[in-house]
């Protein structure tokens, strides 16, 4: 397989001076746009002056997910009180290596903006809107149905990790023994519960206003037509777990999903943590150790431990 070639300053800004009619203009007596990472580190993600943000694929399957991205988002958008990112000119970078040229969502992200109440409204209408869209419509697109992952299996791993964690003195590893092997099966993913997820929601995909409101959703790569309590997962990494469990009672779910996003969730972030100590991942430390302790939030649902064998989510 032929090595992708590797985005520098100059190749950005050739490509984006090809697509928007404004850098042609100001092209004559300067260098163009300007341009720089997103994030030191991450090559394949370019601000393009103060409107635009640059994404492009540094493979043969990010293209894939990319170009299936783009006919998604048209899909999701009008089920979802929030804004999803617009592309303005899509195509190839490099032979067979897709890119977007998208528009910035205005505001900052989870990680540096907290939720307000009414923002925890936005989430949840996401979380409804999301399971509103048709899933033959999207599965149509190529979206993948993906199976529900065991919640014992996973606990299981994050026993062992969060033993390694207290002996580095970083948490308390018998918070983690709450969660019992009756309670992870009580917990397990119900039949007919799959819907649209997002299945990729951080801090960093949920863009924040500094008033508090949720503007907007990003990067939809790697959506998925399964389990939503990922999505509350994800978004108690997000948001934190009181916030996250708000938003999904808002939603219409019930506390066996919500039960689930949150154990997802604890044990996720303590192997993540386990793993960046141990040097097998790469990762900020701060924010790991910050989503840890956003999951670990007490919430009052933790109480409930038994569901009548009937229930099911609206």
């Amino acid at each position: 397989m032929t090595q992708a070639p590797t985005p520098t300053a100059d190749s950005v800004r050739r490509l984006v001076r090809s697509l928007l009619k404004e850098s042609r203009q100001t092209a004559d007596g300067g260098e163009g746009p300007d341009v720089r990472p997103v994030t030191e580190g991450r090559e394949h993600t370019w601000w393009v002056g103060t409107r635009h943000v640059l994404r492009l694929a540094p493979d043969h399957d990010a293209s894939v997910r990319r170009r299936r991205e783009l006919r998604l988002r048209d899909l999701i958008r009008p089920h979802v009180p929030v804004a999803v990112p617009v592309s303005v000119a899509h195509g190839d970078w490099a032979p067979g290596l897709a890119y977007t040229l998208d528009t910035k969502l205005p505001g900052g992200t989870a990680d540096e903006h907290d939720v307000s109440a009414v923002g925890e409204a936005d989430l949840a209408g996401l979380l409804g809107g999301l399971r509103a869209v048709p899933q033959r419509q999207a599965e149509t697109l190529g979206v993948p149905r993906t199976a529900p992952r065991s919640l014992e299996a996973l606990r299981r791993m994050a026993v062992h990790a969060a033993e390694r964690l207290a002996a580095a003195d970083e948490f308390d590893a018998a918070r983690l023994l709450q969660l019992t092997p009756p309670g992870a099966a009580q917990l397990a993913a119900q039949h007919g519960s799959a819907v649209l997820t997002h299945h990729g929601l951080t801090g960093e995909h949920v863009v924040v206003s500094a008033d508090g409101r949720v503007r907007g959703v990003l990067d939809w790569t790697r959506a998925a037509v399964g389990d939503p309590a990922e999505d509350i997962a994800g978004l108690a990494v997000a948001v934190g777990s009181p916030a996250a469990v708000r938003a999904a009672t808002l939603a219409g779910y019930g506390a066996r999903p919500c039960l689930r996003g949150l154990w997802l969730a604890r044990c996720d972030t303590v192997l993540r943590l386990t793993d960046r100590l141990e040097g097998r991942a790469a990762g900020s430390l701060p924010l790991l150790r910050i989503q840890l302790r956003r999951v670990w939030e007490p919430i009052l649902l933790e109480r409930v431990t038994e569901f009548k064998d009937d229930e099911t989510e609206p």
